[in-house]
C-alpha cells in the first residue's frame, strides 16, 4: 500500500464526519424540503461513478492497444469502484424520488441509461471472473462501451422529458448550498482516490502471486 493512501483515507474520514454538519446547516430546498439533502451524497456518488467509468475505459483501451498489464489491473480496480458507487447512486436516487416525486423509479432516458452503465460494469466483472481465457479483452471492450455511454447519461435529462433535474442544477446552486455540495464532492473524490490506490495495489499483488505460482509449476 502506498504511503499516501493512509493519509488520504484519514482525510476522507474526517471530511465525511464534517459533511453531515455542513449538510444539516445548508438551507432546505423550498419544494422538496428535507429529502433534497440526499442531493449532497447522490450527485457526488454519480460523479465518482462517471470518473470510474472513464478510468476503466481509458485503462482498458491502453491495455487492448498497448498490451500493458498494469493498465488492465487499473481497469479492474476502477470497474469494481464503478459498481460500488453505482449502487450508492441507484439506492439514494429512488429514495429521493419516492419522497419528492411519488415514484421509486421512472423508466426515462436518464434513469434507464444510468442503470445500463452500472450493468455494463457488473457484466465486466462477471466476464473477468467467469469468461475464461481471453476474457480480459472482451471485458476491456465492455469497459470502453460503458465509458462511451457516460456522456449520454449526463445529458439525457436535458434532451428528453424526465422527472430527473437537468444538469443546470449544480451551476445555479446558491452559495449556502454550493459550499457543502463541493465539500462532499471533494470528500468522495479523496475517498475514491484512496480506494482506487488500495484496490490497484491488491490487484498487483494478486498478479505477482499468480506469476510465482506459475513459476513453481514450471
Amino acid at each position: 500500500m502506498k504511503r499516501a493512501t493512509v493519509p488520504l483515507l484519514a482525510l476522507a474520514a474526517v471530511m465525511f464526519a464534517i459533511a453531515p454538519w455542513l449538510v444539516a446547516r445548508a438551507p432546505q430546498e423550498t419544494t422538496m424540503g428535507l429529502i433534497q439533502k440526499i442531493f449532497y451524497y447522490h450527485v457526488p456518488s454519480a460523479m465518482m461513478l462517471f470518473v470510474s467509468a472513464f478510468v476503466c475505459g481509458i485503462a482498458s483501451a491502453v491495455f487492448l492497444f498497448k498490451k500493458r498489464p498494469a493498465a488492465d489491473r487499473l481497469a479492474v480496480a476502477a470497474a469494481e469502484l464503478a459498481v460500488l458507487f453505482g449502487v450508492i447512486v441507484l439506492v439514494t436516487g429512488p429514495i429521493w424520488a419516492r419522497k419528492a416525486w411519488g415514484v421509486w423509479w421512472q423508466w426515462d432516458a436518464k434513469l434507464t441509461s444510468a442503470l445500463l452503465v452500472w450493468m455494463i460494469f457488473v457484466a465486466y466483472l462477471l466476464v473477468r471472473r467467469y469468461g475464461g481465457p481471453g476474457s480480459e479483452k472482451l471485458a476491456g471492450a465492455l469497459a470502453i462501451f460503458g465509458m462511451a455511454n457516460v456522456p449520454f447519461v449526463y445529458v439525457a435529462a436535458n434532451f428528453w422529458r424526465s422527472l430527473h433535474p437537468k444538469t443546470t442544477v449544480v451551476p445555479t446552486l446558491i452559495p449556502e448550498m454550493r459550499l457543502p455540495f463541493w465539500f462532499c464532492v471533494a470528500a468522495f473524490a479523496i475517498f475514491y482516490a484512496a480506494l482506487l490506490s488500495v484496490r490497484r495495489h491488491l490487484e498487483e499483488q494478486r498478479a505477482r502471486v499468480e506469476t510465482l505460482y506459475l513459476s513453481f509449476e514450471d
